[in-house]
C-alpha cells in the first residue's frame, strides 16, 4: 500500500480500503496506525533510512523502502517491542518474495536501534520537521507566528469529533449517552453541536449513529451551517457537497427549506452524499454536475444561498490525510486557485440578488483563500464581502482562517459574500 503511495502517486485511500477487506477486524486499527504514520513521518524516516543505505534502493523494490519506512516507524514511534518490528519486518522481505532483502532490513533496523540517540543530527530541516520543503518553507512565509503550530498539529494523530443532530437531541443529552457507555468525551468549543471524543471510536460503538443522532465530523467543518445561516423557505445549494457532512448539518439545523440541492462532480463520491442523507432521514435534491459549469437545470438567480467547500490542497487537514505531504507538489496551489475560481464564476450567476455564498477550503495557504476571494471580488462588481464577527481564527483578507492545532480543530477557511440586489 505504501508503495503504491510512495512511488506510484495513489491517494491512500483505495489501497487502504482493499486492504481493509482482507484483515481480521482486530488488525484493522494497526494497520491504519502503520499507514498513516509512516506517511505522517515520511520525511523523517526517508531521511534516517537513506544515510543508512550504501546506495537508494531501485524503483523496482519500492516494496522494501516502504517495509524499512514501517518498521522503523514502528521503532521509534509505535509502543510495539523492538523485537518484534524486526522480526516481522524481517520475515516480511520473505512473504514479498524476496529473501535478499533480509540482511539489509535488519541491518538497518538494528542500526537505527543502536544510535537512535544521534538519528537526528544527519537530518535537513525539513526532515527533522517531516514536511516537504517547499511546504514548510509555504507554512513559514505564510504565517510566521504560527507555522510551528502548524507543522506539530500536521504531525500529531487527528481528534475525533461529532457533531449532535439537534433534530434528535442535544449535545448535553448525548453527552449522558455516551459516559453512560463508557465512551469519555467532552464538548468542542466553537460550536454548540460538537463533541470531541477522548479516544477514536468505531462509529457502530456510538449510541444512535445508526439511527441518526450523531455523525462524524469535525468542529472547524459543523462552522460552515452556522455561519451560512439558513433560514426558513430558502433554496440552498451545497455545489461540492461530497461526502455530505456540510449538507446534512444544513438541514439538520433548518429543516423548514424548501429545497437543498446537493451537487457534486463525481458520481461515485455523489453515492457517498446520498448514503449519508438516507441514514439521517434527510430530504436534498442531488445532481451530479461541475460546479464550474453547472448544468442547466440549475437555473441562474435561483439560490439564496449557496455553500462552496471547494476543491483544495488540503493544507489544513494533513494529519487526517498524511499521504498530501507526497502527493501535492507546489505547482498544484496555482493550478488549484484557478479552479477555485473557475468554481466561483461559474455558481455566482446562480446566487439570487441579496443572497449569500459561503466559500469554505481546508487549506491554510492564502492563494487559495484569502487572496482568492480578493481577486474574484476584483472582478465582480456586483460581489462584496461580509465580516464574520467570531473569536476564532485569525483575520484573512475577507474572512477567516482557522489554524489546525494538536488536539484541536482542523485548518478551515471561511469568507462570507453576498450578491449586491
Amino acid at each position: 500500500m505504501l508503495a503504491r503511495v510512495i512511488d506510484g502517486g495513489e491517494a491512500l485511500d483505495t489501497p487502504l480500503a482493499e486492504a481493509l477487506a482482507q484483515v481480521d477486524a482486530r488488525d484493522q486499527g494497526l494497520l491504519r496506525q502503520l499507514c498513516y504514520g509512516s506517511l505522517r513521518h515520511y520525511h523523517r524516516l526517508d531521511g534516517i533510512i537513506s544515510g543508512f543505505l550504501d546506495k537508494p534502493l531501485k524503483r523496482r523494490d519500492a516494496d522494501i523502502h516502504a517495509l524499512l519506512l514501517i518498521g522503523l516507524h514502528q521503532l521509534l514511534d509505535l509502543r510495539i517491542p523492538d523485537h518484534a518490528a524486526i522480526s516481522s519486518s524481517v520475515e516480511a522481505c520473505r512473504k514479498l518474495g524476496k529473501p535478499w532483502a533480509t540482511r539489509l532490513v535488519n541491518g538497518v533496523l538494528r542500526r537505527c536501534l543502536r544510535e537512535s540517540g544521534s538519528l537526528a543530527s544527519g537530518l535537513s530541516d525539513n526532515q527533522r520537521h517531516s514536511h516537504p520543503e517547499w511546504l514548510l518553507e509555504e507554512l513559514r512565509q505564510s504565517w510566521p507566528q504560527h507555522w510551528e503550530q502548524l507543522v506539530n498539529a500536521n504531525n500529531q494523530h487527528p481528534p475525533m469529533c461529532l457533531r449532535c443532530n439537534d433534530q434528535r437531541g442535544g449535545r448535553d443529552g448525548y453527552l449522558a449517552r455516551l459516559e453512560r457507555a463508557g465512551i469519555e468525551a467532552e464538548p468542542c468549543t466553537l460550536v454548540p453541536t460538537g463533541i470531541r471524543l477522548a479516544q477514536a471510536a468505531d462509529v457502530t460503538a456510538l449510541p444512535g449513529f445508526a439511527d441518526g443522532d450523531v455523525s462524524v465530523q469535525d468542529e472547524a467543518a459543523q462552522l460552515a451551517a452556522f455561519l451560512l445561516d439558513a433560514r426558513p423557505g430558502e433554496r440552498i445549494l451545497d455545489a461540492c457537497a461530497a461526502p455530505g457532512g456540510k449538507a446534512c448539518h444544513i438541514l439538520e439545523a433548518e429543516p423548514a427549506l424548501e429545497e437543498l440541492v446537493a451537487m457534486d462532480s463525481d458520481a461515485g463520491r455523489l453515492a457517498r452524499v446520498e448514503d449519508n442523507l438516507a441514514r439521517l432521514h434527510l430530504p436534498a435534491a442531488l445532481v451530479c454536475g461541475d460546479a464550474s459549469a453547472p448544468p442547466a437545470e440549475l437555473e441562474s438567480a435561483s439560490f439564496d444561498r449557496i455553500l462552496v467547500d471547494a476543491p483544495c490542497s488540503g493544507s489544513g487537514v494533513i494529519r487526517r490525510h498524511p499521504d498530501i505531504k507526497l502527493l501535492r507538489r507546489r505547482d498544484d496551489i496555482a493550478s488549484l486557485a484557478e479552479q477555485q475560481l473557475r468554481i466561483l464564476g461559474g455558481l455566482w450567476p446562480l446566487l439570487k440578488p441579496g443572497g449569500r455564498l459561503l466559500y469554505v477550503t481546508c487549506s491554510v495557504l492564502p492563494a487559495e483563500n484569502a487572496e482568492l476571494v480578493a481577486r474574484f471580488l476584483q472582478v465582480h462588481d456586483d460581489a462584496g464581502s461580509l465580516a464574520i464577527d467570531a473569536d476564532w481564527g485569525v483575520p484573512s483578507g475577507a474572512g477567516r482562517q482557522l489554524l489546525s492545532s494538536a488536539g484541536g480543530c482542523d485548518g478551515l477557511y471561511y469568507a462570507l459574500l453576498e450578491k449586491h440586489a
